[in-house]
């Protein structure tokens, strides 16, 4: 069976781009477990871990620096649509996300992103009320001090690889 391709598209800036060199550790009907190391050189971050999560519409990444620290996990809230034919995903990133430092602080970003996009028409109001509708369930996981279920899928592989 060909290998699962999995695109990242973005509404803004307009981009879908193959993640040709992420490494999918484990994959089923909930799940898949990715490593991977940044598309471009950067400062801030070097390589990381996934999990998207395809029920619940969450893909949560560990960052870590160039000297394996952790940098933060970072939460997107997403779409997936899934092509059987061409056995590649594409995961839409529906521009909320939430930022988890390792002193714990929680931060959320680029909801005016999603008055911008709904404004300027370049997604359904549809996808912006499931955006915010699964960035409240998260936000109560997290707050909740129950990110654990979500962190472990990814923490099993990053103590083990």
């Amino acid at each position: 069976m060909e290998t699962l391709k999995i695109y990242r598209k973005r509404i803004i800036p307009d981009e879908c781009i193959l993640l040709k060199d992420d490494v999918i550790l484990e994959a089923n009907d909930e799940i898949i477990i990715t490593k991977w190391k940044t598309l471009k050189p950067r400062r801030d971050f070097h390589h990381g871990y996934s999990c998207y999560f395809l029920k619940t519409g969450y893909k949560v990444s560990k960052f870590y620096r160039e000297d394996d620290s952790l940098l933060y996990w970072y939460c997107d809230i997403v779409d997936y649509t899934y092509d059987e034919t061409q056995n590649s995903l594409i995961v839409t990133d529906l521009l909320a996300d939430v930022v988890i430092y390792p002193d714990g602080y929680v931060k959320v970003l680029d909801i005016e992103e999603l008055s911008v996009a709904l404004k300027k028409e370049l997604c359904e109001p549809e996808a912006v009320i499931q955006a915010l509708s699964r960035l409240g369930k998260l936000l109560d996981l997290i707050y909740e001090d129950k990110f654990d279920t979500l962190s472990s899928h990814v923490d099993k592989w990053v103590e083990t690889d």
